[in-house]
């Protein structure tokens, strides 16, 4: 049986330096970005408004949450519906474009939990 590293790798790749891919790079460097991905992670159970938000991403301050909503709705993953009221309502929802990423959280959620077990994170964060 042959094993995928039994295959032969020209020279030039053996010798090149490993870099990850630009584009991985760019999603994790924002969706890693403490909050983000929580806060996508609330709107693909539908539209929230700001305290809804604020209490389902239990730790987050008013105006952190506020600057990652400005950065989610700039990136076009988030749009920001004002009702003028009265009395005057702000609703945050995916956009197609933020709605795309719920198959990668649901296989990045599914995986946390087969990999991922409570207690291990917990023994983490309590190591520092």
């Amino acid at each position: 049986m042959r094993r995928a590293y039994d295959v032969p790798v020209p020279e030039e790749v053996l010798h090149s330096p490993q870099a990850c891919d630009d584009a991985l790079n760019r999603a994790f460097g924002f969706l890693g970005k403490r909050w983000n991905g929580l806060i996508i992670g609330v709107l693909t159970r539908g539209p929230a408004g700001f305290s809804g938000l604020r209490r389902a991403v239990g730790g987050i301050s008013d105006s952190m949450l506020s600057d990652r909503l400005s950065e989610l709705a700039a990136a076009g993953l988030v749009h920001r519906a004002v009702d003028p009221g009265p009395p005057v309502a702000v609703t945050y929802e995916l956009t197609d474009a933020g709605a795309a990423l719920l198959p990668v959280l649901d296989q990045l959620t599914a995986w946390a939990r087969q990999n991922l077990p409570v207690e291990r994170c917990a023994e983490q964060d309590r190591a520092g």
